[in-house]
């Protein structure tokens, strides 16, 4: 843990110490935000911009010092090798292939690259009012562990580097703000794997069969049975992720799918009932009655305000 930021070549004027970057096949742009201020201040472009973004590949002896911070915040993404960073008062954040790390605005902070496998990195300096809408504080290493993910933040970083190399228009800013959320969004929001997101990805995959099975009449057996799960643990994430029991839940998918074929088609309320494995419309009719509010006629015939969306 480094609970001071020991200077080394201070420079007042700067409050930064630096080492001149030069590393071979940098990429590097300052965005002149002062000299296009009315843009900046536009509501979808004030909400998230960046100021500078780059890429350092191999980055050796790559050191930044910043005792007071800057007023943005400090995205940086490790692609390959290795390197650290240290906050006043926090454990070193070592990042290793992809590692993400946000250093907070106005934070004190050190950054270098490893001296034996030095990283390659994409960062960005940002700010904006949303910035207190993503998880940034406190600081923390995310990673990124899979080539999908990896892939998908290089070529948004790509994306960055294409706009800001072209014209500076009010157009390219609110494209630059919204590709800067969705490199955020990436990091901090898309579903990682992990064993919390387990049960999730299980009930998406029953829902995903129970609507290609709509006319199976499916059982908690027969769910139990198809993924190898014990029927009070198909209750528990069901209520947990949709609030419904499984066979409620899917008998709301049926249904859904009764009122759309109720709604688009001159279907008879008997052939409707069929193509959903129900052999007995009269009780098809109970059931369609109890979760719409209505009959299958009421509803063919008057319509509803109720759409499939509203059911589950």
């Amino acid at each position: 843990m480094m609970d001071n930021l020991t200077p080394m070549c201070y420079t007042a004027a700067m409050n930064t110490i630096q080492k001149p970057d030069g590393f071979k096949g940098e990429r590097m742009i300052v965005l002149p935000t002062e000299a296009f201020q009315p843009f900046v201040e536009h509501p979808q472009v004030a909400r998230l911009y960046l100021t500078d973004v780059g890429s350092f590949p191999k980055a050796l002896h790559h050191y930044r010092e910043r005792r007071e911070g800057i007023e943005e915040y400090i995205f940086i993404y490790c692609m390959e090798g290795s390197g650290t960073i240290q906050i006043p008062g926090m454990p070193d954040a070592v990042l290793k292939e992809g590692d993400a790390f946000c250093i907070p605005s106005a934070t004190g902070h050190r950054y270098f690259a490893d001296p034996a496998d030095p990283w390659s990195i994409l960062w960005v300096h940002f700010k904006g009012t949303d910035t207190g809408m993503f998880p940034l504080e406190p600081p923390r290493v995310v990673r990124l562990n899979s080539t999908l993910a990896t892939e998908r933040l290089m070529f948004l970083f790509e994306l960055l580097f294409r706009v800001l190399d072209s014209n500076y228009t009010l157009g390219n800013f609110i494209y630059i703000s919204q590709v800067l959320a969705l490199i955020l969004g990436e990091v901090y929001f898309r579903e990682k794997h992990s064993s919390t997101a387990e049960p999730n990805r299980q009930v998406t995959q029953i829902v995903r069969y129970m609507s290609s099975h709509l006319k199976d009449n499916l059982t908690l057996d027969d769910l139990a049975d198809r993924f190898s799960l014990s029927k009070s643990y198909i209750s528990q994430i069901f209520q947990k992720y949709t609030s419904h029991s499984p066979i409620d839940f899917y008998i709301r998918l049926r249904m859904t799918e009764a009122c759309k074929q109720l709604r688009l088609s001159n279907a008879r309320v008997y052939e409707v009932a069929e193509s959903l494995g129900y052999q007995d419309p009269y009780y098809f009719s109970r059931i369609f009655k109890k979760v719409i509010g209505l009959s299958p006629r009421e509803y063919q015939t008057h319509g509803s305000s109720i759409t499939p969306k509203e059911l589950l």
